[in-house]
């Protein structure tokens, strides 16, 4: 039951970082918007996107990384929470930007 578990997170891990890519390759925009709320709500998706990509690659570094290799396993583990958080924190500042943009305009 463990295995199974395991093995269907690093799936869906790993589907999410060919989401992540593909969300990233569908933001890629050269020119700028010249609305200033759209441009930032574009930033932040891609922040979010970029990091979860971090996320999907320290958490794949780990587990190809040997056990007695202490130090860089530490340094992986606070690489995926501190990008975990910062996806999160990105997530929650898309719908209070799009809040904060509706109440200047009222």
């Amino acid at each position: 039951m463990c295995l199974s578990n395991l093995l269907c997170h690093e799936f869906v891990v790993a589907l999410s970082f060919l989401a992540s890519v593909a969300g990233l390759a569908l933001l890629w925009n050269r020119r700028p918007e010249e609305n200033e709320a759209a441009e930032t709500e574009r930033i932040l998706f891609r922040m979010s996107f970029t990091y979860w990509l971090v996320y999907c690659i320290a958490f794949a570094v780990q587990k190809f990384v040997l056990p007695d290799w202490e130090n860089i396993i530490m340094t992986l583990k606070i690489t995926t929470a501190l990008s975990y958080f910062l996806t999160f924190s990105c997530i929650v500042s898309l719908p209070l930007h799009k809040f904060a943009v509706h109440e200047v305009e009222d």
